[in-house]
């Protein structure tokens, strides 16, 4: 067990203002949160803090992670689209996402319930890394806006934090931008976006509380 996941759960994620107060969203699900935590740890994963949440490991591969949004509390799987899924119940955390699955939770008594079920798609994904199996990610066909590009040439720890995104995420980062009509309004979005970019985050990785 790591001990920033414990303060984690204690004190929250630390990503906005929130931090260390009751409306923290990581208090939401804080049972819910432990459980989870409890079941992945029963499965043999390493446990780890990355991206301010506990992330689970095997053999220094992420496999999964466990968080908490505002609505739910979720079980991530980093290479969710490789997993059979025969209970229908993995869904894309964003409308682009080509990897990650998640399985959202509002009760604990559902957790209990399930742990038989979530114990198996834990393990299928440890046999997933295991086979050293990858995701085949589609290419990105959009082109890049002229106002991303000119960000990316004008600074370059951004223009490394976009490339170092996954091939999805970059996607839905472009599809993002290039909708406005307006050169401005495309600007706009495009600095608005710009801290999570460089933060390691997609688009709809954190929804705000």
């Amino acid at each position: 067990m790591n001990s920033k996941v414990d303060i984690y759960l204690d004190e929250g994620c630390g990503r906005c203002s929130l931090y260390r107060t009751p409306e923290c969203k990581v208090h939401n699900w804080t049972e819910e949160l432990k459980q989870l935590r409890r079941i992945v740890l029963e499965c043999g994963l390493d446990e780890e803090f990355k991206w301010s949440q506990p992330c689970y490991t095997f053999k220094n591969s992420n496999i999964l992670i466990v968080t908490a949004f505002k609505e739910y509390a979720t079980l991530a799987f980093f290479k969710g689209t490789l997993l059979k899924d025969p209970n229908n119940i993995l869904v894309a955390p964003g409308e682009h996402s080509q990897a990650s699955r998640l399985i959202r939770f509002t009760d604990v008594r559902e957790i209990l319930k399930m742990e038989p079920i979530l114990k198996t798609y834990v393990f299928e994904a440890i046999e997933v890394e295991k086979a050293g199996l990858k995701v085949q990610f589609k290419k990105n066909p959009e082109p890049i806006p002229d106002e991303l590009q000119q960000k990316l040439n004008e600074h370059p720890d951004f223009k490394t934090a976009f490339e170092r995104l996954t091939p999805g995420r970059q996607r839905g980062y472009i599809l993002h931008f290039s909708q406005p009509k307006q050169s401005k309004t495309r600007v706009a979005r495009i600095e608005k976006c710009m801290p999570k970019i460089l933060n390691g985050e997609g688009l709809n990785d954190h929804y705000k509380p």
